[in-house]
């Protein structure tokens, strides 16, 4: 099935390329652009067959604090059966091309580009691509908060095509959130969802709230205000942003621009430590 969504296509630049380039590391956020995902910088994983990935977040000193997010790349025959090796880590899956089957508590899924799966902690499940091409998802991962008397949620299978967009208040459609996950579910303490912008559309004020965020560019173009930057951004841009980085968005056309986005949810503010992985 094609896919509209971005996706590392890895490689290397020719010798001859200017080194200037978008990456922005800094205390409030960064900036990982396309042209950064290369195959030199690919990592591996413990009980993973014919499958890389690139790193996009992950929990270190002045850097991402309540998650990580992979991009995995599964090649033909690919997979695991032990995919998962810390039982407190929680999971959503979001397919961006390819496709695979997806099996959790013994039942199988197929899924293709759009596809969302939500993992609770300690459930068991795998993975296998039995495709004759690659298939490339993003993989969060975050340690999950138990609340004496609300229970673990269920596994989630579905695909954004089955579930119908969210406008923002007063902007007339232009706005929207696809969301996976009741809001009010406080089963639920990360959110993943797929924000979008027609062109023109705007965050017509400067965010500043305690969610971290990791944002990659499924689709389009905007210029984003982070702290006191405005940073162009592109489809296959990758941006992480610490709580209460000052943040806002202008969306330039000229087609829609769309990105997933994380966001940690429904949770006291821990106490101390410098973040929940500390």
């Amino acid at each position: 099935m094609q896919s509209n969504y971005y996706f590392p296509k890895g490689g290397h630049p020719p010798q001859s390329n200017l080194l200037t380039d978008r990456a922005i590391f800094t205390e409030a956020y960064a900036i990982l652009p396309k042209g950064v995902m290369r195959d030199i910088v690919t990592s591996y994983l413990p009980h993973w067959t014919n499958t890389r990935l690139w790193v996009l977040s992950r929990p270190l000193s002045g850097f991402a604090e309540t998650f990580s997010q992979y991009i995995m790349e599964v090649g033909p025959s690919g997979g695991s059966e032990r995919p998962e090796t810390d039982p407190g880590a929680e999971a959503v899956l979001f397919v961006v091309d390819g496709e695979f089957h997806l099996t959790i508590g013994g039942k199988s899924h197929l899924m293709q580009p759009g596809g969302y799966a939500f993992i609770p902690p300690g459930a068991e499940w795998s993975l296998r691509n039995d495709a004759s091409m690659p298939t490339r998802f993003h993989w969060f991962r975050k340690a999950y908060e138990k609340v004496d008397g609300i229970p673990v949620p269920e596994p989630i299978i579905t695909n954004e095509r089955e579930i119908a967009p969210t406008p923002m208040p007063e902007t007339d459609g232009r706005w929207l959130t696809t969301r996976f996950v009741d809001p009010l579910d406080m089963r639920h303490d990360m959110h993943v969802t797929i924000v979008t912008f027609e062109p023109g559309a705007v965050i017509p004020f400067m965010e500043t709230h305690v969610m971290e965020h990791g944002l990659y560019v499924l689709e389009g173009k905007a210029v984003y205000r982070l702290n006191a930057d405005w940073v162009e951004v592109e489809a296959g841009d990758y941006m992480w942003l610490r709580a209460f980085c000052p943040q806002a968005c202008y969306a330039g056309g000229p087609g829609k621009f769309r990105y997933l986005l994380y966001k940690d949810v429904n949770r006291h503010m821990a106490l101390g430590g410098s973040g929940r992985f500390a």
